[in-house]
């Protein structure tokens, strides 16, 4: 093997040195395209400055500015994929592959030897020396073992026979490890990646890509795909993969703008931002259900996940917001737009500073003479079309107002010449028509806000017609809404049927450019929050991933009544559901402590990383004795570790336990607006932790009051975001999810009686 691996690396260096000879030369010509832009630039801003009094030059110098900037243009995009080529052979020159693979083709004379890493790379004859990981072909590297094996291509599936299957990790140009294997990849080259220390941020996994992550990542037929991964599956990095993989697939017609990922909080958005990049693809675009809510609620502050699920109450669980987070109740919703007569329309005076445009009566007046055969969303089109031809005409009415001739004779000359912009002086027909065209430009900039309310669809009252809905539907809870509504605010359950209520009546509210939607922890969306998503977003495929035994809001449900229940919700053509049930973040003992704590946990399976068994800590509920422990504790996990993390149940917790360390001592405490974390010790509660991983975790608090039999999944969440070390600590009786766990999964260090069951 001493001979192959040589071998190997003499190959490792001479690719290496090709790398380095195109980094050097898509060097020189990047700074090439900074200099001509920087060049251009300068002439168009000249070219702005000159002949723009001048008449006769007016349109010749127009003609250049616009041929400058679509130079500029040109070049500014030349430089960014120059800079992305930089960067993914700066990566190449370290680690250029992390596979290889001989194949034998049916119908070839000879076996071919092919590498596979992150982006291809070819000579200067366009030969292939690294094949991309996304090419079909590479799909044999993931998905074969030795033999027979087939793969998709444009052309139809093709056979060959995989002859070898051989694992590298390379480092800075040198081969650290290498392996033959009949494996996706093995347990070797996993257990050094997986046993490596937490990060910023999200590792780049595409050289430990498992058949079923695989699965996922190539899947291009079904419009509904629902990924149900146990904590550490790898289901987030999968699907990262996945969206890299449709961009290179689907290149000539997807872009990264036409991606859109919920993610749960700022601080996972951050969290996962580089993986992409590192691939040469550009980032899709990240929200979270909050932003995008609060984009179309402007004016109202709309709940988070975070605050919702800090103010959840489970031993009082509003029956209204359970019956709002249901698809049925947004079914209710189109029933009541379609049901609706003209006179239980409800409309806005229209404003202008103080002076009323449009008077909810006059707007009333105007809808009530359109034709009633017609669905409300085409009356409301038309009665767009109104009322800005009403505006035109108030616009018109105005243009000889005393006003307007004082606001002229008050203009400087370069406000003067701003008003006319391409229309400058010699080019009317006498002085009226010169002072007519600016009169419309003053009148018109005045009454602008009107054209933006009607354009916006401010002239419908949306909050008094969902009340009006609440109160046929659920009675009890509008004074609820109303009461969130003085103070500016709507809460997350309203925001869905609210904002599909106004969609319904306008027609108007969907994104028909969006191709794919990804929704990341799913089990913490409603059924009637992934209707109204999907109904404005229509076009798109729908990829769903999350957990049901990690569910923050809801009991937990089996995946299969989960699928059921998307299905029925928004009946998708082509629908699959992958099951990830093997966990990799974990140690084997905190994966075994994590299974126990759930009545199916033998579904999950545990990856052969072993580590130090999960550790309980006992103390008495006393501030000194508490803050003395842990310090203890984090101090030994700091020692070996980089990243700590005390994880409480709630924000509460957190703010209640910082008060007690000394500020030489304290964590850092992590907030909701938070976009990344410090590495050492940080204090955090689960909800923010969601999709992020620590080397070790310090479970506070796991007594009995704060973690009861309905918060089983909350307590299995914190536990699963350990990579390396667990601790527990407990102030009280211990919980009972922990004293049903077998003795032999943890072990338990006291100054207090501890009674097992």
């Amino acid at each position: 093997m001493d001979k192959e691996r040589n071998s190997e690396q003499e190959r490792v260096n001479t690719i290496v040195d090709k790398i380095k000879n195109a980094f050097q030369k898509a060097q020189h010509e990047y700074y090439k395209a900074r200099t001509e832009r920087s060049s251009v630039e300068k002439n168009y801003v000249q070219n702005a400055k000159i002949n723009t009094f001048e008449v006769d030059d007016q349109m010749e110098t127009n003609a250049e500015v616009q041929q400058q900037k679509q130079l500029v243009a040109k070049n500014v995009e030349t430089e960014k994929i120059l800079k992305r080529q930089i960067q993914l052979l700066s990566n190449l020159k370290n680690s250029p592959y992390f596979g290889r693979i001989d194949i034998h083709e049916n119908g070839e004379t000879s076996p071919e030897v092919l590498y596979i890493g992150t982006s291809s790379f070819n000579d200067e004859q366009g030969n292939f020396l690294i094949y991309d990981w996304r090419a079909p072909i590479s799909s044999i590297y993931y998905n074969g073992t030795l033999g027979t094996v087939s793969y998709t291509t444009p052309m139809g599936k093709q056979e060959a026979q995989l002859l070898k299957k051989r694992q590298f990790r390379i480092k800075d140009g040198k081969i650290t490890n290498m392996f033959d294997t009949n494996e996706t990849v093995g347990d070797e080259l996993l257990q050094e990646m997986l046993g490596a220390q937490s990060d910023e941020y999200m590792k780049n996994i595409v050289a430990t890509i498992q058949k079923e992550q695989n699965d996922i990542i190539r899947d291009t037929t079904h419009d509904l795909l629902i990924v149900q991964g146990v904590a550490g599956s790898g289901k987030t990095s999968a699907i990262l993969q996945r969206i890299a993989f449709l961009l290179y697939h689907s290149r000539s017609d997807l872009n990264a703008e036409q991606i859109v990922l919920f993610s749960p909080n700022l601080l996972f958005s951050h969290y996962i931002s580089e993986v992409l990049p590192s691939l040469g693809e550009r980032n899709m675009r990240q929200v979270t259900l909050t932003e995008f809510f609060a984009q179309r609620f402007e004016g109202l502050t709309v709940e988070t996940l975070f605050d919702k699920f800090e103010q959840k109450d489970s031993s009082a669980i509003n029956s209204a917001n359970l019956i709002k987070e249901d698809s049925t109740f947004m079914h209710k919703v189109k029933e009541y737009v379609e049901n609706l007569d003209n006179s239980q329309l409800f409309f806005n005076d229209l404003i202008l500073v103080d002076q009323v445009i449009f008077s909810n009566s006059e707007i009333r007046s105007l809808y009530d003479k359109l034709p009633l055969a017609q669905p409300h969303h085409l009356r409301h089109f038309e009665l767009k079309n109104v009322l800005i031809k009403e505006l035109k005409r108030k616009i018109k009415d105005e243009l000889t107002a005393p006003w307007v001739l004082k606001k002229i004779d008050a203009l400087t000359e370069e406000e003067y010449h701003s008003l006319l912009g391409d229309y400058k002086r010699g080019r009317f027909e006498d002085i009226e028509a010169e002072i007519s065209y600016i009169s419309n430009k003053i009148v018109s900039t005045k009454f602008e806000p009107i054209y933006e309310a009607i354009y916006n669809n401010y002239f419908i009252d949306i909050y008094r017609q969902y009340s009006d809905f609440l109160g046929k539907i659920l009675p009890d809870d509008v004074i609820n809404f109303n009461n969130e509504l003085e103070y500016h605010r709507i809460r997350l359950e309203d925001c869905a049927p609210a904002l599909y209520l106004r969609d319904q009546l306008t027609g108007e509210g969907q994104n028909h450019s969006i191709q794919h939607l990804f929704i990341d922890e799913m089990q913490d969306y409603s059924l009637a929050q992934i209707y109204y998503l999907h109904t404005a977003f229509p076009t798109a495929h729908l990829t769903l991933l999350g957990d049901s035994e990690q569910a923050l809001f809801h009991e937990i449900q089996e995946p299969q009544f989960l699928m059921t229940a998307l299905k029925q919700t928004i009946n998708p053509k082509k629908t699959r559901m992958i099951e990830l049930n093997k966990s990799y973040r974990s140690t084997f003992e905190i994966t075994s402590f994590m299974k126990a704590l759930l009545p199916d946990g033998e579904k999950i399976q545990a990856f052969t990383r072993s580590g130090p068994l999960p550790k309980l800590v006992l103390t008495n509920d006393n501030e000194t004795d508490i803050i003395s422990k842990l310090l203890l504790e984090t101090q030994a996990l700091l020692n070996k570790n980089e990243t700590v993390a005390i994880i409480t149940k709630d924000f509460k917790t957190c703010q209640k336990l910082l008060r007690s360390f000394k500020s030489k001592d304290a964590p850092t405490l992590i907030t909701n607006s938070d976009r990344s974390l410090p590495t050492g010790l940080v204090l955090l509660p689960i909800y923010l932790a969601k999709g992020l991983e620590f080397d070790a975790v310090i479970a506070f608090e796991v007594s009995q009051n704060s973690f009861s039999e309905d918060t089983r999944g909350i307590l299995y969440t914190i536990c699963s975001r350990a990579m390396h070390d667990l601790v527990l600590v407990s102030t009280g009786d211990v919980s009972n999810l922990i004293t049903a766990i077998p003795s032999e999964l943890f072990t338990i260090e006291q100054n207090i009686k501890f009674k097992q069951k």
